[in-house]
């Protein structure tokens, strides 16, 4: 490697570890579930997962991907078009249809792909794109893709902000309005109706990225546009199998079959690259079953929630408000947010701190993470370890 490179490199990963950001990684030898074997600390409690739903390691998951890797084989071998799609494809691409609301959906080997191969196919030079502030990194890159398109920011769900821009490009040919469904660092829900409003008065096309609200928002864990009864009324949705839907890998576009066939033939990602693996396929498949058989497992989700909010509540922590699975405590300084997630996790709990850049500077936060499939007996694991931590 050149040497000056990797002595600046040296230098800034040295200056990480001063300011107490460094980030390690944690290697895990046991399946993703509400407890974990982690290297060198032993049975750990999860409380950092977006395992929502516990599908990660369910038993039907797990045979379906089995079954899949036996039936299909390991990999795809090409693109799509080149020398064919499996079934197993399709048929995860209409139960991801069917539970979001939507006509027809295409998959793609992470939702951050499936974002960078929707956005720049849609917009061109005579397009406009307009996107929350707060909008997830892959949502950022996607409009950064579309670099002969004007692109604005709007107000961190302000509607006053987003319908001014609106009018100031009624002209352009196209306008998307981007959103998170729910916003991974906060918490908190996009106002979906006024959404919906205003792409419809503007004549407006709404991409909604739901990767943190499919299998958690909604009676059925339908995402974001089931929670305010809006299910088939967004233009686009783009999610991920890799949070709730048992949490392996894989994200998708689901719209009308028009879109849908378009991104088929334009979407760069889809045209040069191998397809999601046959045998994530086959256990994301299985889990959209699990979830759309099993309705209770989103009820005791948010029941989860509810206990794990009230006991800290009581012990007198600042949390965001949300409806969502995300529970963050607002720390202040990074340093002090990644101390005492150091401190947890000898206390063997995972929660994972966030600080600059990832959040506003003093914003720094414990996120923690609820699981349908926590116990009692873990909440108050995670309740009494955060008490001992906030005191050190």
């Amino acid at each position: 490697m050149n040497a000056r490179l990797r002595e600046v490199l040296g230098e800034e990963l040295a200056s990480l570890k001063r300011a107490g950001t460094y980030k390690e990684l944690r290697h895990l030898d046991s399946p993703m579930a509400p407890s974990v074997e982690m290297e060198g600390r032993g049975r750990v409690l999860v409380f950092s997962s977006n395992n929502y739903l516990g599908l990660s390691d369910h038993p039907e998951v797990r045979t379906a991907g089995v079954e899949g890797i036996a039936r299909f084989g390991a990999g795809t071998a090409s693109v799509r078009f080149i020398c064919g799609t499996f079934t197993i494809h399709r048929e995860l691409e209409d139960a991801l249809a069917r539970l979001v609301g939507c006509e027809a959906a295409l998959t793609y080997v992470s939702c951050w792909t499936a974002n960078e191969g929707l956005i720049p196919t849609l917009a061109g030079p005579a397009d406009a794109i307009i996107s929350d502030a707060l909008n997830h990194a892959s949502i950022i890159d996607g409009c950064r893709l579309a670099k002969n398109t004007e692109r604005r920011v709007y107000a961190h769900g302000d509607m006053a902000s987003l319908a001014a821009q609106l009018g100031e490009l009624r002209e352009k040919r196209r306008r998307l309005i981007l959103t998170d469904g729910v916003f991974s660092m906060e918490g908190d829900v996009a106002p979906l109706p006024d959404l919906v409003e205003l792409a419809e008065k503007h004549d407006a096309v709404l991409i909604v990225d739901d990767s943190h609200g499919t299998g958690v928002m909604g009676e059925r864990g339908r995402g974001t546009a089931e929670h305010f009864g809006l299910l088939g009324k967004i233009d686009i949705i783009t999610s991920t199998l890799g949070k709730a839907l048992g949490g392996a890998a894989g994200g998708f576009v689901a719209s009308s079959r028009e879109l849908i066939d378009y991104l088929v033939q334009k979407s760069r990602p889809q045209l040069f690259s191998n397809a999601l693996p046959p045998t994530v396929a086959a256990s994301a498949r299985a889990a959209v079953d699990v979830l759309m058989n099993d309705p209770g497992r989103v009820a005791r989700l948010r029941e989860n929630v509810r206990k794990v909010r009230s006991r800290l509540a009581a012990l007198g922590f600042t949390m965001l408000e949300s409806p969502t699975a995300i529970i963050p405590i607002i720390v202040g300084d990074t340093a002090r947010a990644i101390a005492m997630s150091n401190a947890l996790l000898e206390k063997g709990i995972f929660v994972t701190g966030f600080g600059f850049p990832v959040v506003p500077e003093g914003a720094a936060r414990l996120r923690i993470q609820v699981s349908a499939a926590h116990t009692d007996a873990d909440i108050d694991r995670l309740a009494t370890a955060l008490a001992e931590v906030r005191q050190a």
